[in-house]
């Protein structure tokens, strides 16, 4: 099938972005099911690439190649060859993001390493489509004992797919992997944990907190598995509190922390809403002393665009409860992994609640993901997780 663009609708690909929108299209040709290939060509019908089609969502055309190279089982391989030659600079970890989307080439598919297991997410109707390719792909380039998938989400809601999990090839993987990342030892729930089972993104900040935090008192809210509390303790903290709304969460997150060796006494596991807890004036208002590093890494308030207001409204509230509770001179580590609020936007809500809970704020770093999670250069999109560390004065 070909897709014809508007004139002058057609910088953007030119540029790498790797999204073509319904709005820009002038024609389709020859029309295909979802997940189809398209050639896609520019108003005066120069060819400018080759994407996946879906005639129902607002991004028509998912770019997968520049020029008249087509997709087919090669493509598929040499994208997975070209995604794993990237990971082999990551050192240090059994645990690593192989095939990050768009930044990959590779529109909708995820691929994560943990230890022996592979796992995959096929979001979009042009990834599903390449499923049985990519799987040949891994079987034959990792030494993976088993792939399994969890295709799951709201992309492949709005793409018209149903949730599908299960073992893709080989062994299915035990309900509880262990990987090491640094040195530090986590346990995955890669069956049915968040996303495919672990936060691999935050991989470079975890490593951040253990050389930042010798001698305070941490404080890692929506602590999910414990990830930020097992650095934090491994750089030598001097208490380690993590709160969690999810008990099965925290069940990770207490047998990681057995998993390192660290002392009992050393971490508080709390199950409570973030919000309630930060609010609560008999948790920080008593005898105890105030944290002096605090890890604020929430799960996406905005799953949608029409979610932007309500998300904007959390983060505020959020990081002005966080610093209201942080002592003077901490350091506060925050974070969001909503796609659909712009850096620039997240910066400024930031800003505003610290305004708002009268501290002053050093902005000391900009925080992202690791290299094992690259992101197209035209595709400011693929930004999704931002940080910020700062001191609070």
């Amino acid at each position: 099938m070909r897709v014809v663009l508007k004139p002058g609708r057609d910088f953007s690909v030119r540029a790498g972005h790797p999204w073509v929108f319904s709005g820009a299209i002038a024609r389709v040709e020859n029309a295909d099911v979802p997940g189809r290939p398209a050639q896609v060509c520019a108003a005066d019908g120069r060819v400018l690439g080759w994407g996946t089609w879906h005639p129902a969502t607002s991004i028509a055309v998912r770019m997968m190649t520049r020029g008249v190279r087509p997709i087919d089982a090669a493509l598929v391989r040499e994208r997975i060859a070209r995604a794993l030659a990237l990971r082999t600079l990551v050192g240090d970890t059994d645990a690593v993001r192989l095939v990050n989307g768009e930044g990959d080439g590779f529109p909708g598919l995820v691929v994560d390493r943990y230890a022996e297991f592979v796992v995959c997410q096929f979001l979009t109707a042009g990834a599903d489509a390449l499923r049985d390719d990519v799987v040949a792909a891994l079987a034959a380039s990792t030494p993976a004992r088993g792939i399994f998938e969890r295709s799951e989400g709201n992309v492949r809601t709005a793409e018209g797919l149903a949730r599908r999990v299960g073992v893709l090839y080989g062994e299915e993987p035990p309900p509880e992997v262990v990987i090491v990342e640094c040195g530090r030892r986590h346990v995955v729930d890669v069956r049915g944990g968040q996303k495919t089972g672990f936060f691999l993104d935050q991989r470079p900040n975890r490593d951040l907190v253990e050389r930042l935090a010798a001698g305070r008192r941490v404080l890692n809210l929506f602590a999910y598995s414990g990830g930020f509390s097992i650095a934090a303790a491994r750089g030598g903290a001097a208490h380690v509190a993590s709160v969690d709304s999810s008990a099965a969460a925290l069940a990770l997150a207490e047998a990681a922390w057995r998993f390192n060796g660290l002392a009992e006494a050393l971490g508080t596991f709390v199950r409570a809403d973030v919000f309630d807890h930060l609010r609560d004036d008999r948790v920080f208002g008593g005898a105890a002393p105030p944290p002096d590093l605090v890890v604020l890494d929430p799960p996406p308030f905005a799953r949608r665009r029409s979610d932007r207001e309500r998300a904007r409204a959390g983060y505020r509230d959020v990081n002005l409860r966080a610093l209201r509770v942080a002592a003077p001179d901490a350091l506060l580590l925050t974070f969001s992994c909503s796609q659909h609020v712009a850096v620039e936007e997240w910066e400024g809500v930031v800003a505003a609640a610290a305004m708002d809970a009268g501290r002053a704020c050093q902005l000391l770093a900009r925080l992202g993901p690791g290299i094992d999670h690259p992101q197209a250069l035209a595709h400011a999109e693929g930004r999704y997780l931002k940080g910020l560390l700062l001191r609070v004065e």
